[in-house]
């Protein structure tokens, strides 16, 4: 307890129990978590991304790096909502899955462009993908300038998939079993 007289006087909570309320609301958000759902979101969300920024790139015949942003945001929030997660674990999965989606962004506006050059069929392209021609045509594509916007992106990434704790997570009444001993 605190010696402060104010503590008691004005109703404030002492020091003491505020960190026992977050300590619990801590441990019961940790229990929350749920990083296969997180990263099976956050997958989807690259996915997603990385096709509407393929899809915007075909329809404009422009490469607009600032997609990376908007897959960054896509997927943090994906990882975060079905995630849950408080951990930095979710946010370096987040970060990693943006860089993935950006990556698959590229790739996909490559393949586009190429079945464009040679009149072929995008999905025959995408089927006939091997690991060395998507190095190839990553590399074909690859600007200088990529490198900041994939920074963008794996920054909201990471920024995004957090959980936030909030007032009413730390008004919860603490339960039975959320001090258990470690």
């Amino acid at each position: 307890m605190t010696d402060d007289p104010r503590a008691h006087d004005e109703g404030e909570v002492p020091d003491e129990v505020d960190a026992v309320r977050l300590r619990a609301a801590l441990e019961r958000l940790r229990r929350e978590q749920n990083l296969v759902g997180g990263a099976v979101a956050g997958a989807v969300a690259a996915l997603a991304g990385a096709a509407v920024w393929a899809a915007i790139t075909a329809a404009t015949g422009y490469q607009i790096g600032w997609m990376a942003i908007g897959v960054g945001f896509l997927v943090g929030f994906a990882v975060r909502a079905v995630g849950k997660g408080i951990d930095k674990t979710f946010g370096v999965l987040g970060a990693a899955l943006a860089l993935a989606g950006c990556v698959a962004g590229n790739l996909l506006t490559g393949c586009w462009f190429l079945a464009q050059e040679f009149e072929a069929e995008f999905i025959g392209v995408l089927t006939g993908l091997t690991p060395g021609l998507a190095i190839e045509i990553l590399k074909a594509m690859f600007s200088p300038m990529d490198l900041l916007f994939y920074g963008f992106a794996v920054y909201e990434g990471y920024r995004f998939s957090f959980r936030r704790l909030t007032m009413q997570d730390l008004e919860e009444p603490i339960g039975s079993g959320a001090l258990e001993p470690r």
